[in-house]
């Protein structure tokens, strides 16, 4: 589904619950990327990001906690953040602001959620090797001025502790015990999932 569109999301929710009868967990995982320095972007491709990133958490965390609450079961919100919900990298000004922003959702949906058994939490993973970040490298090579391999080494992963990318394994485990945990002892959290690239 479009997530930044109001009809498609609802939609795509109530088909959710006439296929399986519930919602019981929702990943808000859509995401794009654009690389510039922030006098290169346009006002177009920062609301677009927002949109995508802010937005699409919005409608599809609506939509399920109606769900969540209208069943008395609860639920798990879990949202992809990012190193970059906790840190600024240059030319990724719209992308580190909505990350952030995420944040601050999960936040209040883990207070919102309390009472009705339904936690919000926040992956927060480094530079996972998905075609999102296969399609930064080339691009901020140009924009940086060095080769493809620096910025590998160099940019996306000279802070981690082993030189090593965050796998969908390791996010996936992260999913999974937000999804699992069954009480509001885990909630309104973040946990970063980066080789160690940042540590809190």
């Amino acid at each position: 589904m479009d997530v930044t569109s109001e009809e498609q999301v609802e939609a795509g929710v109530a088909k959710t619950i006439t296929t399986f009868g519930n919602v019981d967990i929702l990943v808000s995982n859509a995401g794009i990327q654009i690389v510039h320095p922030i006098e290169e972007f346009t006002y177009a491709e920062w609301k677009r990001m927002l949109a995508i990133h802010l937005d699409g958490a919005f409608l599809t965390t609506r939509a399920c906690v109606k769900q969540m609450k209208k069943s008395g079961k609860g639920g798990s919100l879990i949202y992809m953040g990012s190193v970059h919900s906790k840190l600024a990298s240059v030319l990724k000004a719209p992308y580190v602001t909505a990350k952030h922003g995420l944040i601050g959702l999960c936040r209040t949906m883990a207070k919102e959620g309390a009472a009705h058994n339904i936690r919000a939490n926040v992956i927060c993973p480094g530079f996972v090797r998905t075609p999102l970040v296969d399609k930064q490298i080339p691009e901020q090579a140009v924009t940086l001025g060095i080769s493809e391999e620096d910025v590998i080494k160099k940019v996306m992963l000279k802070d981690t502790v082993d030189g090593e990318f965050t796998t969908t394994a390791d996010v996936a485990q992260v999913a999974l015990l937000f999804a699992a945990f069954p009480t509001n002892a885990l909630t309104g959290q973040s946990i970063v999932v980066s080789h160690g690239w940042y540590m809190q």
